[in-house]
């Protein structure tokens, strides 16, 4: 069977405290091995911002070490995708060093590569994204684009020729943006949700968090849950990752689709069950989990 891995974007988020994780963990409290027990997959969003270290990559993969399942998907830097024609070779030094050593330690799963809605089908920026994906060829690579000119049928029977993944977005829909799909392009599937907050989504002034700030109905994910499964049976390995990470929101529809996909309750945090009521109907408590057997979904 295709392998799917689901989990939310990033970790580390103080409004996490006490809804995901507890009010007052305690310094020894580890977030990342936390969301582990409940995810065989969490994107990296940090090194988007900055490059990773060999130690700090270490440091994450010593942390899931327990989680023999578990995977990450790292996101590429921004200076290689949203500040275009400025990244030097430290800036690549810096990021081949982060990644080889989570794929030494045998946690690398696959490399977003995440264009802005301005990164359009152009002359010059096909020029720019093979020459990027040549450059980085040597990783399992997966391009996210969101304008909707490289809705294209080429540009994907180029992808799957080089052997780089296509992500299927959900974001909110302007007049130009890419549409949400089922395309598989290698043996790598992926499936980025961001929310849909339309207010502001294109707000210049808008902080991150209210850019995110968005929790999906039941209703509206299903017509994901059917592409999930379309994507994962062109593939080897999907990867479905939610991103309107606001309030623990990524996780309550990560833990919502994980449930519906297996057919079965799924284990939670207990914090979240308290927060967002509605998860009580795909998700418990370890201990009411292991005390009965799982209720399968009718």
């Amino acid at each position: 069977m295709p392998k799917i891995r689901i989990g939310p974007a990033g970790w580390s988020y103080k409004d996490w405290e006490g809804i995901v994780y507890p009010q007052k963990p305690g310094t020894k409290f580890d977030p990342l091995a936390y969301l582990a027990r409940f995810f065989n997959t969490i994107e990296i969003n940090s090194i988007f911002y900055r490059p990773f270290t060999v130690s700090t990559a270490k440091s994450w993969a010593k942390r899931v070490a327990d989680a023999e399942d578990f995977m990450f998907a790292a996101k590429l830097h921004r200076v290689f995708t949203h500040e275009r024609g400025k990244a030097t070779e430290a800036d690549e030094k810096a990021v081949r060093e982060g990644l080889d050593a989570l794929r030494s330690a045998g946690k690398l799963g696959a490399v977003l590569i995440q264009f802005p809605w301005s990164f359009k089908n152009t002359d010059d920026e096909r020029v720019y994204l093979m020459k990027l994906l040549e450059r980085f060829k040597d990783y399992p690579l997966v391009v996210e684009v969101r304008h909707t000119s490289w809705n294209n049928a080429q540009i994907y029977e180029w992808l799957e020729d080089v052997g780089v993944g296509i992500c299927n977005v959900d974001q909110p829909l302007f007049a130009k943006s890419i549409k949400p799909a089922d395309l598989a392009t290698s043996q790598i599937g992926y499936v980025r949700l961001h929310g849909r907050n339309y207010q502001d989504w294109f707000r210049e002034k808008a902080p991150r968090d209210d850019r995110y700030n968005y929790l999906y109905s039941m209703d509206e994910l299903e017509p994901w849950i059917t592409r999930i499964k379309e994507v994962a049976a062109k593939t080897k390995e999907s990867y479905v990752i939610t991103n309107n990470h606001f309030r623990g929101q990524a996780v309550v529809n990560a833990l919502e689709i994980k449930a519906t996909l297996t057919e079965q309750r799924v284990v939670a945090p207990a914090p979240l069950l308290k927060k967002y009521p509605r998860l009580g109907e795909s998700a418990a408590q370890e201990s009411e989990i292991f005390e009965a057997e799982p209720r399968l979904f009718t």
